[in-house]
């Protein structure tokens, strides 16, 4: 969560022999650089910061990002790769304008493996497609963030997404065997593949989760995982957030660990049943989502304990899942809820806190003192089985006094995060809004480090500059984005 006042800073320098080269690579009907069609690439999920690129290109093949890396390169002007926008932290914003890299032609299933458990998908690939097509060969890509309808693969990479099922299954960085990206410098580059990693270096490892900053994915090899056995889905409903969270640490405790297990307050519920008429209680505190999965012996035994142990924390009533309809229902429900925000409010800005989960009914209560103080409506839908909350908070953008009791009320939050042991992020990245704590969860020595593996990679600072480490920079700026002042308060 930035909190220092952005200067708006001019355009960066584009020639017409630069805007000509880049014409020549990818043909003129996949170039934008009118003023009204470069507003829509202006800012992504996060709403709050806003600065358009100078020009938009859609490239097709590795080939074609390749030839604009390297004119970019040339003419020394920034640039930064973009998937479907849906990133929560201002990862894809053009800092210091420039060239915006958008992927989404890139978006083909290249090949599925079923022997070798393993697909190749282009960085443009949405989520959801690469699931589709595995639909009833018994296997699945494990990752499944809660956009995945509309976010790509490449920018799950980026920000190393996670999901509902990440719970048991892990986060993207556990499923990607290996990359192909264009680095910084222009070069076609490869670490791992089908076998995963080659070498005793975790290059993968590492390039995962860089939001962008090392250089623009033009492949993926991801693991695809078996479906399992036998999988049972319950939402246990509750009077209180408090019994819910404490329902949560019960079943944690009790050495079970779901394939999810996700939380629902009230207010997403009322949002849920005035937009799609699920059949939730409207007086109900909070909702769990909870699903196990695996041999039928040890499902059903875990299930009846899940539901016993909610029971016990005060849970009025346990639903569970019949049928394969009945489970699909039930998920509906829960990757509805952020379409259902609309309703709300005319903006929201979703936060991405971690806490140990121990810690859960703490920094919940603390979430409902903040509403009250900085009087924002706040409702919470998040990952409860492993701390990762996802506090929303409801406002309009175009009132500039409660954008600034958004962000108020949202270092807040974050700060709490850091005083109860967890993190300022789990899975959106760190982006342009959260630079300012990355001094708070790290060390002057850590930064450094990371600031020297990613010169490594990016020893010019042109590839998505002014993101993740407070040492921005990008086409001449200190540390500049450009921001509309009307979209952005003072402090």
């Amino acid at each position: 969560m930035t909190t220092q006042t952005h200067t708006t800073h001019s355009a960066c320098s584009m020639t017409p022999q630069f805007l000509q080269r880049l014409r020549d690579i990818v043909g003129g009907q996949r170039v934008l650089d009118a003023p009204d069609e470069l507003v829509v690439y202006e800012c992504d999920g996060y709403v709050i910061e806003k600065n358009a690129p100078d020009v938009v290109l859609f490239p097709q093949t590795a080939d074609e990002v390749q030839r604009i890396v390297r004119e970019c390169l040339r003419f020394r002007i920034p640039f930064v790769a973009r998937g479907a926008g849906t990133s929560l932290a201002g990862g894809s914003l053009p800092v210091g304008g420039g060239v915006m890299i958008a992927l989404t032609k890139m978006n083909r299933i290249l090949e599925i493996n079923l022997r070798d458990r393993y697909a190749v998908v282009e960085p443009g690939c949405v989520n959801v497609r690469l699931t589709r097509a595995l639909a009833g060969t018994g296997f699945h890509y494990a990752p499944d963030p809660s956009s995945q309808g509309a976010c790509t693969i490449g920018g799950n990479v980026a920000t190393n997404s996670g999901g509902p099922h990440t719970l048991k299954y892990g986060v993207t960085v556990n499923h990607v065997l290996g990359i192909e990206f264009v680095s910084p410098e222009g070069e076609l580059v490869q670490f791992g593949g089908p076998c995963g990693r080659g070498d005793a270096l975790d290059l993968t490892g590492v390039f995962v989760g860089s939001e962008g900053t090392f250089g623009v994915v033009t492949k993926v090899w991801v693991r695809i995982t078996r479906d399992p056995a036998a999988t049972r889905t319950m939402l246990a409903i509750f009077n209180t957030v408090a019994d819910a969270t404490q329902a949560i640490s019960r079943i944690i405790g009790a050495g079970i660990v779901p394939a999810a297990l996700e939380m629902m307050d009230q207010g997403i519920i009322g949002a849920l049943e005035e937009a799609f008429h699920f059949g939730f209680p409207l007086d109900a505190g909070a909702v769990l989502l909870i699903e196990v999965d695996g041999l039928d012996c040890v499902v059903e035994p875990e299930a009846q304990t899940i539901t016993e142990l909610c029971l016990q924390m005060g849970a009025r009533e346990v639903r569970r899942s019949r049928t394969e309809e009945d489970r699909a229902f039930l998920w509906k429900c829960r990757k509805q809820a952020f379409g259902a925000i609309g309703r709300l409010a005319p903006s929201c800005c979703t936060q991405d806190g971690v806490v140990p989960r121990t810690r859960l009914p703490e920094i919940l209560e603390f979430i409902q003192q903040t509403e009250r103080k900085h009087n924002i409506q706040i409702v919470n839908v998040f990952h409860a089985g492993d701390g990762n909350i996802h506090p929303i908070l409801l406002f309009d953008e175009r009132d500039a006094e409660q954008i600034q009791r958004v962000m108020l009320a949202s270092e807040d939050i974050l700060n709490r995060c850091i005083e109860l042991g967890g993190s300022v992020t789990g899975e959106h990245g760190i982006g342009v809004e959260k630079i300012s704590f990355m001094s708070k969860l790290f060390t002057a020595t850590d930064l450094e480090v990371m600031n020297d593996v990613r010169t490594v990679f990016n020893p010019e600072g042109l590839c998505s500059p002014g993101k993740l480490l407070p040492t921005a920079g990008g086409c001449g700026t200190e540390s500049g984005i450009r921001i509309n002042p009307a979209r952005r308060p003072a402090f």
